[in-house]
């Protein structure tokens, strides 16, 4: 799993830091979370490409999220994209997608499904999860994302299949994928007999735009990744207060809270440019796994024992 950050800054866009997107690469498919405006070319410039892109989840309808959406989905139509698109987000997204349609004269080569949802799972499949929550930001809903894993089967305990007489080859696969075999004497041996307890998924958290939450904390209880509202330092508290957002150590406190494995700090004020280091060291000093978020970086998630 790859998170690539396309846009990290905040409302004004710089020269350093684009509107909020990010991409999140699981397997062959790409999820979009949110879309701000020139998203399309930090994705040309990332090289992950939009035809793996499977759906766009909207956090909110402030422009600096989802003004990127019109010009993302024209290109698409221009690249002769065919397979479905989704797009989610909160009440008003279906609108702002019809307003594309309309007011644009959008004709798209392929069909986009828009959901406009609230907080609970939004998209569920056997092998992942991804459920919103509420975030605090403003008077409109805002949603945080949780991307999650399926429970992966436990390991496989090789000493126990031979102790059991199940052969090393086929046997030892179809026990793995959960199914029951048969060994020699037509004894059956069931999978929890040579796998360990169940392992959890990987999960990754979306929170931008936000005061620190509670509802955060618990959906991010334990996270691989934590993606976290840090727009401000603490010296602006007052700003971030009437803003909407948090600062550096809120986020960081928040990432302690919910034990998480790391946290990244973005959509970063363009009040302080060039004063990364002030946001990493008022984090770090709270929760060390902290860095601070650069347009196209990369981050590479693995499971634990990997």
């Amino acid at each position: 799993m790859k998170v690539v950050f396309l846009g990290t800054g905040g409302t004004i866009p710089t020269e350093r830091r684009k509107h909020p997107a990010l991409a999140l690469r699981w397997e062959g498919d790409i999820f979009l979370f949110d879309c701000g405006e020139g998203t399309q070319t930090q994705i040309f410039k990332a090289r992950i490409g939009i035809a793996p892109i499977r759906a766009i989840l909207v956090s909110h309808l402030h422009g600096d999220h989802v003004l990127g959406i019109p010009g993302l989905l024209m290109t698409m139509t221009q690249s002769n994209r065919s397979h479905p698109l989704m797009v989610i987000g909160p009440a008003g997204v279906a609108k702002w997608i019809r307003h594309i349609y309309e007011d644009l004269t959008f004709y798209p080569s392929f069909h986009i499904s828009v959901r406009e949802v609230e907080p609970g799972p939004v998209l569920v499949t056997s092998q992942y999860q991804i459920d919103a929550f509420p975030l605090e930001h403003s008077s409109i809903l805002t949603l945080g994302y949780r991307f999650q894993e399926t429970e992966r089967p436990g390991r496989f305990r090789v000493e126990e299949a031979l102790r059991l007489r199940v052969p090393k080859g086929p046997l030892w696969g179809r026990l793995q994928s959960g199914q029951a075999v048969k060994v020699e004497g037509g004894k059956q041996i069931h999978p929890q007999q040579v796998l360990g307890p169940p392992r959890p998924g990987l999960k990754i958290v979306y929170a931008v735009d936000s005061r620190p939450c509670g509802e955060t904390i618990r959906a991010a209880f334990e996270a691989d990744l934590l993606i976290h509202d840090g727009m401000f330092l603490s010296e602006d508290l007052d700003k971030a207060e009437a803003r909407g957002h948090s600062t550096a150590i809120e986020a960081a406190q928040v990432a302690s809270a919910a034990m998480v494995r790391r946290l990244v700090l973005t959509h970063t004020s363009p009040r302080y440019r060039g004063e990364e280091k002030g946001f990493l060291k008022q984090a770090c000093d709270v929760f060390p796994q902290t860095v601070v978020a650069e347009d196209l970086m990369e981050i590479e998630i693995c499971h634990v024992e990997d």
